[in-house]
Protein backbone atom coordinates (compact mmCIF):
# COMPACT_ATOMS: atom_id res chain seq x y z
CA UNK A 1 0.00 0.00 0.00
CA UNK A 2 1.44 3.38 -0.96
CA UNK A 3 1.83 6.31 1.38
CA UNK A 4 -0.96 8.90 1.28
CA UNK A 5 0.28 12.10 -0.33
CA UNK A 6 -1.27 15.26 -1.76
CA UNK A 7 -1.65 14.73 -5.50
CA UNK A 8 -2.77 17.74 -7.53
CA UNK A 9 -2.38 18.96 -11.10
CA UNK A 10 -0.84 22.42 -10.76
CA UNK A 11 0.23 24.65 -13.64
CA UNK A 12 3.70 23.12 -13.81
CA UNK A 13 2.27 19.59 -13.92
CA UNK A 14 -0.15 20.53 -16.71
CA UNK A 15 2.69 22.13 -18.68
CA UNK A 16 4.85 19.01 -18.31
CA UNK A 17 1.88 16.83 -19.28
CA UNK A 18 1.41 18.80 -22.52
CA UNK A 19 5.12 18.54 -23.36
CA UNK A 20 4.99 14.80 -22.60
CA UNK A 21 2.04 14.40 -24.97
CA UNK A 22 4.07 16.10 -27.72
CA UNK A 23 7.16 13.91 -27.34
CA UNK A 24 5.12 10.72 -26.88
CA UNK A 25 2.86 11.64 -29.77
CA UNK A 26 5.93 11.56 -32.01
CA UNK A 27 6.69 7.98 -30.92
CA UNK A 28 3.91 6.53 -33.10
CA UNK A 29 5.28 8.40 -36.11
CA UNK A 30 8.91 7.39 -35.49
CA UNK A 31 7.91 3.77 -34.79
CA UNK A 32 5.89 3.56 -38.00
CA UNK A 33 8.96 4.61 -40.00
CA UNK A 34 11.36 2.32 -38.14
CA UNK A 35 9.11 -0.76 -38.31
CA UNK A 36 9.42 -0.78 -42.11
CA UNK A 37 12.97 -2.13 -41.79
CA UNK A 38 13.38 -3.24 -38.15
CA UNK A 39 11.61 -6.10 -36.34
CA UNK A 40 9.43 -5.04 -33.36
CA UNK A 41 11.53 -6.60 -30.56
CA UNK A 42 14.79 -5.29 -32.03
CA UNK A 43 13.25 -1.83 -32.23
CA UNK A 44 12.11 -2.01 -28.60
CA UNK A 45 15.63 -3.01 -27.51
CA UNK A 46 17.20 -0.21 -29.57
CA UNK A 47 14.71 2.26 -28.11
CA UNK A 48 15.27 1.43 -24.45
CA UNK A 49 19.00 0.70 -24.84
CA UNK A 50 19.89 4.02 -26.47
CA UNK A 51 17.66 5.89 -24.05
CA UNK A 52 19.28 4.16 -21.06
CA UNK A 53 22.83 4.97 -22.22
CA UNK A 54 21.94 8.63 -22.83
CA UNK A 55 20.28 9.08 -19.43
CA UNK A 56 23.11 7.33 -17.55
CA UNK A 57 25.60 9.65 -19.29
CA UNK A 58 23.58 12.76 -18.38
CA UNK A 59 23.16 11.54 -14.79
CA UNK A 60 26.90 11.01 -14.35
CA UNK A 61 27.73 14.39 -15.89
CA UNK A 62 25.41 16.06 -13.38
CA UNK A 63 26.89 14.18 -10.41
CA UNK A 64 24.09 11.65 -9.95
CA UNK A 65 24.68 7.91 -9.59
CA UNK A 66 22.47 4.87 -10.03
CA UNK A 67 21.71 3.00 -6.77
CA UNK A 68 23.46 -0.31 -6.13
CA UNK A 69 21.15 -2.09 -3.68
CA UNK A 70 19.32 -5.24 -4.80
CA UNK A 71 15.88 -4.11 -3.64
CA UNK A 72 15.89 -0.97 -5.78
CA UNK A 73 17.06 -2.87 -8.84
CA UNK A 74 14.36 -5.49 -8.28
CA UNK A 75 11.86 -2.63 -8.44
CA UNK A 76 13.52 -1.29 -11.60
CA UNK A 77 13.14 -4.68 -13.29
CA UNK A 78 9.44 -4.88 -12.38
CA UNK A 79 8.87 -1.32 -13.55
CA UNK A 80 10.84 -1.92 -16.74
CA UNK A 81 8.75 -4.97 -17.58
CA UNK A 82 5.42 -3.23 -16.89
CA UNK A 83 6.29 0.12 -18.45
CA UNK A 84 8.56 -0.82 -21.36
CA UNK A 85 9.09 -4.47 -22.26
CA UNK A 86 5.47 -5.61 -22.25
CA UNK A 87 3.66 -2.54 -23.67
CA UNK A 88 6.31 -1.50 -26.22
CA UNK A 89 6.55 -5.02 -27.63
CA UNK A 90 2.77 -5.49 -27.81
CA UNK A 91 2.11 -2.08 -29.37
CA UNK A 92 4.85 -2.41 -31.99
CA UNK A 93 3.64 -5.92 -32.86
CA UNK A 94 0.08 -4.68 -33.07
CA UNK A 95 1.06 -1.79 -35.34
CA UNK A 96 2.24 -4.32 -37.92
CA UNK A 97 -1.36 -5.28 -38.67
CA UNK A 98 -3.68 -2.55 -37.37
CA UNK A 99 -3.86 1.16 -38.13
CA UNK A 100 -2.10 3.54 -35.76
CA UNK A 101 -5.41 5.36 -35.23
CA UNK A 102 -7.10 2.23 -33.93
CA UNK A 103 -4.07 1.53 -31.76
CA UNK A 104 -4.41 5.05 -30.33
CA UNK A 105 -8.02 4.36 -29.33
CA UNK A 106 -7.01 1.26 -27.38
CA UNK A 107 -4.03 3.10 -25.91
CA UNK A 108 -6.38 5.85 -24.73
CA UNK A 109 -8.14 3.32 -22.46
CA UNK A 110 -5.07 3.44 -20.18
CA UNK A 111 -6.55 6.03 -17.77
CA UNK A 112 -9.76 3.98 -17.56
CA UNK A 113 -7.83 0.96 -16.29
CA UNK A 114 -5.65 3.18 -14.10
CA UNK A 115 -8.61 4.80 -12.36
CA UNK A 116 -10.04 1.39 -11.46
CA UNK A 117 -6.69 -0.10 -10.43
CA UNK A 118 -5.74 2.97 -8.38
CA UNK A 119 -9.01 2.71 -6.45
CA UNK A 120 -8.03 -0.72 -5.15
CA UNK A 121 -4.24 -0.31 -4.91
CA UNK A 122 -3.85 3.21 -3.46
CA UNK A 123 -5.39 5.29 -0.68
CA UNK A 124 -5.27 8.73 -2.30
CA UNK A 125 -6.57 8.11 -5.85
CA UNK A 126 -10.06 6.85 -5.12
CA UNK A 127 -12.61 6.19 -7.85
CA UNK A 128 -15.42 8.73 -8.08
CA UNK A 129 -18.35 8.93 -10.48
CA UNK A 130 -17.07 12.24 -11.81
CA UNK A 131 -13.58 10.89 -12.45
CA UNK A 132 -14.93 7.76 -14.15
CA UNK A 133 -17.25 9.88 -16.32
CA UNK A 134 -14.28 12.06 -17.28
CA UNK A 135 -12.22 9.05 -18.39
CA UNK A 136 -15.08 7.64 -20.48
CA UNK A 137 -15.60 11.08 -22.03
CA UNK A 138 -11.90 11.26 -22.89
CA UNK A 139 -11.91 7.84 -24.57
CA UNK A 140 -14.98 8.90 -26.57
CA UNK A 141 -13.17 12.07 -27.61
CA UNK A 142 -10.22 10.10 -28.96
CA UNK A 143 -12.58 7.86 -30.94
CA UNK A 144 -14.40 10.89 -32.40
CA UNK A 145 -11.15 12.61 -33.36
CA UNK A 146 -9.84 9.59 -35.21
CA UNK A 147 -13.16 9.21 -37.01
CA UNK A 148 -15.80 6.50 -37.49
CA UNK A 149 -14.09 5.00 -40.54
CA UNK A 150 -11.32 3.57 -38.40
CA UNK A 151 -13.92 1.57 -36.43
CA UNK A 152 -14.91 -0.34 -39.59
CA UNK A 153 -11.86 -2.54 -39.01
CA UNK A 154 -12.67 -3.16 -35.36
CA UNK A 155 -13.54 -6.83 -35.93
CA UNK A 156 -10.37 -7.56 -37.91
CA UNK A 157 -6.98 -8.54 -36.47
CA UNK A 158 -8.48 -9.22 -33.06
CA UNK A 159 -5.22 -10.53 -31.57
CA UNK A 160 -3.38 -7.33 -32.52
CA UNK A 161 -6.13 -5.24 -30.94
CA UNK A 162 -6.06 -7.34 -27.78
CA UNK A 163 -2.28 -6.90 -27.66
CA UNK A 164 -2.58 -3.11 -27.60
CA UNK A 165 -5.34 -3.37 -24.99
CA UNK A 166 -3.11 -5.52 -22.75
CA UNK A 167 -0.38 -2.91 -23.24
CA UNK A 168 -2.77 -0.26 -21.90
CA UNK A 169 -3.47 -2.40 -18.82
CA UNK A 170 0.27 -2.86 -18.29
CA UNK A 171 0.76 0.92 -18.45
CA UNK A 172 -1.94 1.27 -15.79
CA UNK A 173 -0.12 -1.08 -13.40
CA UNK A 174 3.17 0.69 -14.15
CA UNK A 175 1.75 4.10 -13.31
CA UNK A 176 0.69 2.88 -9.89
CA UNK A 177 3.81 0.81 -9.19
CA UNK A 178 6.07 3.70 -10.20
CA UNK A 179 4.89 5.83 -7.28
CA UNK A 180 7.37 4.00 -5.04
CA UNK A 181 10.19 5.94 -6.77
CA UNK A 182 8.86 9.34 -5.62
CA UNK A 183 11.95 9.96 -3.47
CA UNK A 184 14.42 9.53 -6.35
CA UNK A 185 15.47 12.07 -8.98
CA UNK A 186 13.38 11.52 -12.11
CA UNK A 187 16.43 11.02 -14.32
CA UNK A 188 17.76 8.23 -12.05
CA UNK A 189 14.43 6.40 -11.98
CA UNK A 190 14.11 6.69 -15.76
CA UNK A 191 17.68 5.49 -16.33
CA UNK A 192 17.25 2.60 -13.90
CA UNK A 193 14.05 1.19 -15.39
CA UNK A 194 15.33 1.62 -18.97
CA UNK A 195 18.57 -0.17 -18.08
CA UNK A 196 16.61 -3.00 -16.50
CA UNK A 197 14.39 -3.18 -19.60
CA UNK A 198 17.47 -3.47 -21.81
CA UNK A 199 18.86 -6.32 -19.69
CA UNK A 200 15.52 -8.17 -19.91
CA UNK A 201 15.20 -7.74 -23.67
CA UNK A 202 18.78 -8.43 -24.80
CA UNK A 203 18.79 -12.25 -24.33
CA UNK A 204 15.23 -12.49 -25.72
CA UNK A 205 16.15 -10.59 -28.89
CA UNK A 206 19.38 -12.59 -29.36
CA UNK A 207 17.56 -15.91 -28.90
CA UNK A 208 14.68 -15.09 -31.25
CA UNK A 209 16.76 -13.45 -33.97
CA UNK A 210 20.03 -15.42 -33.85
CA UNK A 211 19.28 -17.29 -37.07
CA UNK A 212 17.97 -14.31 -39.02
CA UNK A 213 19.99 -12.18 -41.40
CA UNK A 214 20.30 -8.55 -40.30
CA UNK A 215 20.72 -5.80 -42.87
CA UNK A 216 21.76 -2.26 -42.04
CA UNK A 217 18.76 0.12 -42.09
CA UNK A 218 18.91 3.31 -44.15
CA UNK A 219 19.63 6.74 -42.65
CA UNK A 220 15.97 7.74 -42.38
CA UNK A 221 15.20 4.62 -40.36
CA UNK A 222 18.24 5.16 -38.11
CA UNK A 223 17.22 8.78 -37.55
CA UNK A 224 13.73 7.60 -36.55
CA UNK A 225 15.25 5.13 -34.06
CA UNK A 226 17.46 7.82 -32.51
CA UNK A 227 14.52 10.23 -32.23
CA UNK A 228 12.38 7.46 -30.74
CA UNK A 229 15.05 6.69 -28.13
CA UNK A 230 16.28 10.15 -27.17
CA UNK A 231 13.15 12.28 -27.50
CA UNK A 232 10.18 9.93 -27.18
CA UNK A 233 11.80 7.74 -24.50
CA UNK A 234 14.70 9.35 -22.59
CA UNK A 235 13.21 12.86 -22.36
CA UNK A 236 9.68 11.47 -22.05
CA UNK A 237 10.48 9.31 -19.02
CA UNK A 238 12.18 12.13 -17.14
CA UNK A 239 8.92 14.07 -17.52
CA UNK A 240 6.89 10.92 -16.75
CA UNK A 241 8.46 10.28 -13.35
CA UNK A 242 8.40 13.96 -12.42
CA UNK A 243 4.65 14.21 -13.12
CA UNK A 244 4.04 10.87 -11.37
CA UNK A 245 5.74 12.22 -8.26
CA UNK A 246 3.67 15.40 -7.99
CA UNK A 247 0.34 14.43 -9.57
CA UNK A 248 -0.17 10.67 -9.24
CA UNK A 249 -0.83 7.82 -11.66
CA UNK A 250 -4.35 8.75 -12.74
CA UNK A 251 -3.43 12.34 -13.60
CA UNK A 252 -0.22 11.27 -15.32
CA UNK A 253 -1.93 8.88 -17.72
CA UNK A 254 -4.29 11.59 -18.93
CA UNK A 255 -1.46 12.10 -21.42
CA UNK A 256 -2.96 9.32 -23.55
CA UNK A 257 -5.92 11.64 -24.25
CA UNK A 258 -3.64 14.51 -25.21
CA UNK A 259 -1.40 12.54 -27.58
CA UNK A 260 -3.93 12.55 -30.48
CA UNK A 261 -4.60 16.25 -29.89
CA UNK A 262 -0.87 16.97 -30.06
CA UNK A 263 -0.47 14.85 -33.20
CA UNK A 264 -3.25 16.73 -34.99
CA UNK A 265 -1.97 20.11 -33.81
CA UNK A 266 1.54 19.29 -35.07
CA UNK A 267 0.10 18.16 -38.39
CA UNK A 268 -1.77 21.45 -38.81
CA UNK A 269 1.17 23.64 -37.76
CA UNK A 270 4.08 21.75 -39.33
CA UNK A 271 2.63 19.76 -42.22
CA UNK A 272 -0.11 22.22 -43.22
CA UNK A 273 -2.80 19.59 -42.72
CA UNK A 274 -6.48 20.55 -42.48
CA UNK A 275 -8.38 20.37 -39.21
CA UNK A 276 -11.76 18.62 -39.44
CA UNK A 277 -15.05 19.04 -37.58
CA UNK A 278 -14.48 15.63 -35.98
CA UNK A 279 -11.16 16.88 -34.62
CA UNK A 280 -12.84 19.87 -32.97
CA UNK A 281 -15.64 17.69 -31.58
CA UNK A 282 -13.15 15.16 -30.26
CA UNK A 283 -11.07 17.88 -28.59
CA UNK A 284 -14.25 19.18 -26.93
CA UNK A 285 -14.97 15.70 -25.51
CA UNK A 286 -11.39 15.39 -24.30
CA UNK A 287 -11.46 18.86 -22.72
CA UNK A 288 -14.68 17.99 -20.90
CA UNK A 289 -13.14 14.74 -19.68
CA UNK A 290 -10.01 16.47 -18.41
CA UNK A 291 -12.09 19.12 -16.62
CA UNK A 292 -14.19 16.41 -14.96
CA UNK A 293 -11.14 14.43 -13.82
CA UNK A 294 -9.30 17.54 -12.60
CA UNK A 295 -12.42 18.67 -10.70
CA UNK A 296 -11.28 22.17 -9.75
CA UNK A 297 -13.42 24.08 -12.26
CA UNK A 298 -16.54 22.14 -11.25
CA UNK A 299 -15.83 22.73 -7.55
CA UNK A 300 -15.38 26.44 -8.27
CA UNK A 301 -18.72 26.57 -10.13
CA UNK A 302 -20.48 24.86 -7.22
CA UNK A 303 -19.12 27.36 -4.71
Amino acid sequence: MTQKIDLKMGRTAWFMLIILSLVWGGSFFFAEIALRQIAPLILVLARVGLAAVSLIAVAYLTGLRLPKDVQTWRSYFIMGALNNCIPFSLIFWGQLTIASGLAAIFNATTPLFTVVLAHFLTRDERLTRLRLAGVVCGVAGVAVMIGPEILSNLGNNVMAQLAVLVAAISYGFAGIYGRRFAGQPAIITAAGQLTASSIILLPVVVFLNSSQHFSMPDMITLAAVVALALVSTALAYVLYFRILKVAGATNLLLVTFLIPVSAIALGVLVLDEQIKITHIAGMAFIAAGLIAIDGRLLRWIRT
